[in-house]
């Protein structure tokens, strides 16, 4: 029995090892995580599908021109709309909005652009308008 040793320790000492034992695994964690976006931000570049932004171009109809605006985010379409129509062409092509908004409505929902479903009343005039808006995005489409 001459050779066991008694070892004493202090609650203060213990308390202070483990508290400096937490904040130190905190610091790897904070450091970890501080350069962790940078690689995800490279990588969200690399697969982002457009530059976010709002872009616009027109379609020649006769002698009138519309103007189509697509607004996009990183990886999606928010909406697709006709501005600023006239009501002469309203009139004239009264299946233009309808034919915008059923296409706007599919690729809200992400749908591809070669995917969307066209309607047998409207199919001309979507075609003619996904013409256009396939164009937009190419404006809009990461390089």
């Amino acid at each position: 029995m001459g050779n066991t040793k008694i070892v004493v320790l202090r609650s203060k000492e213990v308390l202070y090892t483990l508290l400096f034992l937490v904040l130190g695994i905190l610091l790897l964690i904070l450091f970890f995580f501080m350069f962790l976006p940078s690689m995800k931000a490279e990588e969200n570049e690399e697969t982002a599908s457009y530059i976010p932004g709002v872009y616009n171009s027109q379609l020649s109809l006769n002698d009138t021109t519309l103007n189509i605006e697509v607004v996009v985010d990183e990886n999606h379409i928010n909406s697709v709309r006709l501005v600023n129509i006239d009501e002469s062409i309203a009139t004239m092509y009264p299946l233009m909005q309808p034919a915008m908004e059923s296409i706007s409505e599919q690729l809200c929902k992400d749908v591809a652009l070669d995917d969307i479903v066209l309607s047998d009343s409207s199919k001309y005039t979507q075609t003619m308008l996904l013409q256009a808006v396939e164009e937009t995005l190419k404006k809009a489409a990461v390089k």
